[in-house]
């Protein structure tokens, strides 16, 4: 019979039974919940999952800012083994009727914000038997507070293993239609064993601020799953993570560690003021890559690296990365000890030194499968290893560097052309805020480089300035490598998590 194992445990109880009870485990909005208060709304939480009729492997829905009742919720349902299902606070009607009915879930427990797009889809959602409402008026809903203070503050794990389901995320549909991923009790724990250990040194007395949200891998991995492992805290931030509220949070609440994705961390360069971030000890990012410029300029101006690494949903979190003292800009840096990564060639061959080819990864920290998307699974999960969908070259120094999606690299005049090379170079310029670059076929049919921008603040969109950035370009890489066109437009689109969705610019093009 297999080992019982429930990650609820791993994250709550053996703080409690070494005597941490009272370290604190969160801050939110200026109060703080121990490990023992943890535990009771975790316990409350579940019970009242048990009392709607939850039973193990139902899938339990979230859609909750970051907040004491997320965490609760999310390792409440755990406890009873059941299943939750986090996710984005900032999607549509029609995004939320494909996924839950995706997913089927039985409870939704939702923020009192986000009804309104939820009303108009109840009534299709034929599997959905509770929706349980939190900060806000429940209206004809179960309310959260009502529900679970009067439940009991003690509840027993269900007897799980390792490998049964623990919960499940959505990838992030850079490329289309999100994927529900599913991921188990035991692997869950590995992204703290190993990037938490060996990249972050993270500790007990470390005090941890994501800007990536918790319905979002990199953020639970970085709020949660990693933190709690490690009895470290968390700063919960609910809303939306402006640059100004990170910075006043930084100030009020001295964090030691930040995660954020490079878009976060480019929105915070532009904030003109001077802040102190003299309590972080480290900076971390991930989700995109990080352009070179962008380290070079958050390292001049703050003193401290950022250390970039790669992931994914499928993989469970970061695998390879930059580690403190040897970071090298514009790579994702090395692979992390207890992973193991490969580049190669579409015939399944080995790629050389400094040869462009798939990236795949294995590790302990893996996901199982995509839920009812057979034909996907067989994709991307190749026996142990996952198939990332990302184009990387590694060098003699085992440093890896990211070249774009395996659909996002450019044949131009017979040869391949990154477009993350291209973005780099135009975001050394001062008109440019943002940036990017994908494949437009000329008048011939063929394939070159067009670049979307977002300029700086100052900066006007005008022929003069889109002449300006082709020749920087052109100055600085080989001539087939530049923009034939330069598209201003004032934002890019980008995914709930901040990934700049390039599929959406491909179908813009003429």
């Amino acid at each position: 019979m297999a080992e019982l194992f429930n990650l609820s445990e791993a994250l709550i109880d053996v703080h409690l039974a070494a005597g941490r009870g009272d370290r604190p485990a969160l801050r939110y909005e200026g109060a703080t919940h121990s490990y023992r208060d943890v535990s009771r709304l975790v316990a409350c939480a579940g019970n009242a999952l048990r009392s709607l009729g939850v039973e193990m492997e139902d899938r339990v829905a979230l859609l909750l800012p970051d907040s004491p009742e997320f965490v609760a919720t999310f390792l409440g349902a755990i406890r009873i083994g059941a299943v939750p299902v986090t996710l984005s606070t900032y999607l549509t009607s029609d995004d939320y009727a494909e996924l839950l009915a995706d997913c089927r879930a039985r409870v939704l427990v939702a923020h009192a914000s986000v009804m309104p797009r939820i009303a108009p889809i109840r009534s299709d959602l034929r599997h959905l038997r509770h929706v349980v409402i939190a900060g806000g008026e429940p209206g004809d809903e179960v309310a959260f507070d009502a529900l679970t203070r009067t439940q009991p503050d003690e509840l027993a794990p269900e007897p799980t293993t390792a490998d049964d389901m623990a919960f499940w995320q959505y990838s992030s549909g850079t490329t289309g239609r999100p994927k529900a991923v599913v991921h188990l009790h035991g692997p869950a724990v590995a992204p703290a064993d190993l990037h938490g250990t060996h990249v972050v040194g993270m500790n007990a007395d470390d005090r941890v601020l994501s800007v990536a949200k918790l319905f979002f891998s990199y953020g639970l991995g970085a709020s949660l799953l990693i933190p709690f492992r490690h009895g470290a805290s968390s700063i919960l931030l609910p809303g939306r993570p402006e640059p100004r509220l990170v910075f006043e949070t930084i100030a009020r609440e001295r964090p030691t560690l930040l995660y954020a994705v490079p878009t976060a961390y480019a929105a915070l360069l532009a904030v003109p003021e001077r802040h102190d971030l003299s309590s972080l000890r480290r900076c971390i990012s991930a989700g995109e890559s990080l352009p070179a410029p962008l380290f070079e300029r958050w390292r001049a101006r703050f003193g401290l690296e950022i250390l970039d690494g790669i992931g994914s949903t499928e993989i469970g979190y970061i695998a390879i990365s930059n580690f403190p003292g040897r970071a090298r800009p514009g790579t994702s840096g090395q692979v992390i000890p207890g992973y193991e990564a490969r580049v190669q060639r579409t015939d399944g061959e080995p790629a050389a030194v400094g040869e462009i080819g798939d990236l795949l990864v294995r590790g302990p920290s893996t996901a199982a499968f995509y839920w009812r998307q057979r034909a996907a699974t067989k994709h991307t999960f190749r026996g142990e290893w996952v198939f990332t969908g990302d184009r990387y070259s590694v060098d003699a120094d085992g440093y890896y560097t990211n070249h774009g999606r395996s659909d996002d690299l450019l044949r131009v005049s017979g040869h391949w052309v990154s477009p993350l090379e291209v973005e780099s170079v135009l975001l050394r310029h001062a008109a440019v805020r943002e940036c990017a670059v994908v494949a437009r076929a000329d008048g011939d049919g063929l394939i070159k480089p067009c670049a979307y921008v977002v300029c700086a603040e100052g900066a006007a969109a005008a022929p003069a300035l889109a002449d300006e950035l082709k020749a920087f370009v052109k100055d600085s890489l080989a001539p087939y490598k530049y923009p034939r066109w330069v598209e201003f437009i004032p934002e890019l689109p980008k995914t709930s998590t901040g990934k700049i969705q390039r599929f959406k610019l491909r179908q813009t093009a003429p």
